[in-house]
């Protein structure tokens, strides 16, 4: 078991308003003021997400994400404890979904950054579920050619073996996306990775089509993942 007490730690709640969507809407225009100036939070961004598969160019008006990076467990605690726009988040939510993260593989860059600061695990207990963050900003120059190839990319994830859950996620509709996905365990990632044909084609692409200006691909081992509580 990884003792996270001094550790840097990644978490992600996915809320579900239904019906009440107006107020997390609202919301978004204060992303960065509501969450400043915390303490021990190193990273943090307030998302909005993509309908139907996940994958689209429709929001998903119903769902938001809060992604956050913090130097230890008990900073983490006492926020979702204490901090008051937070709870109204939940307060003001039908469910929520919390995912406890520790990054085991990353690169690339967010806003110029590398939130995510991994640890080398020598092995990973073959029934751990492992989380994938990707994230993207696309040229300009390159969106009509990216969003074309959308449909296929739900398709392979859609179809991939392995997979518990897969959402997309961003902070600018059109221009800056991302996604996170569960997956089994960590072979599941890696075949899905190296061996899935419509995958494999998609990365091709991208290298091709030169659709991001900047980009990252972040691997976790999943700590904990619960629903309408902080811990399993």
């Amino acid at each position: 078991m990884i003792n996270l007490n001094n550790q840097s730690f990644t978490t992600l709640t996915l809320f579900d308003f239904g019906k009440k969507w107006f107020w997390p809407f609202k919301e978004m225009a204060y992303a960065n003021s509501n969450f400043s100036n915390v303490k021990g939070l190193e990273f943090n961004k307030v998302l909005g997400t993509g309908s139907g598969d996940g994958f689209s160019l429709i929001p998903d008006f119903s769902t938001y994400a809060i992604l956050s990076v913090w130097t230890t467990r008990d900073y983490a605690d006492l926020f979702f404890k204490n901090h008051k726009k937070f709870n109204e988040y939940i307060n003001n939510s039908n469910s929520f979904r919390h995912l406890e993260l520790k990054a085991i593989k990353s690169h690339g860059f967010w806003d110029g950054k590398e939130p995510f600061k991994s640890q080398e695990i020598n092995q990973i207990d073959k029934d751990n579920s492992v989380a994938v963050i990707t994230r993207a900003t696309l040229n300009l120059n390159r969106l009509i050619s990216f969003w074309k190839s959308v449909p296929e990319a739900s398709s392979a994830i859609k179809n991939a073996k392995g997979v518990t859950f897969y959402k997309g996620i961003g902070e600018l509709p059109f221009i800056q996306q991302a996604t996170i996905s569960i997956w089994k365990n960590n072979d599941a990632i890696n075949d899905f990775a190296y061996n899935q044909k419509e995958h494999t084609e998609i990365i091709k692409k991208t290298r091709k089509n030169n659709w991001y200006k900047e980009d990252l691909f972040s691997r976790f081992i999943v700590l904990s993942n619960s629903k309408n509580k902080f811990k399993n």
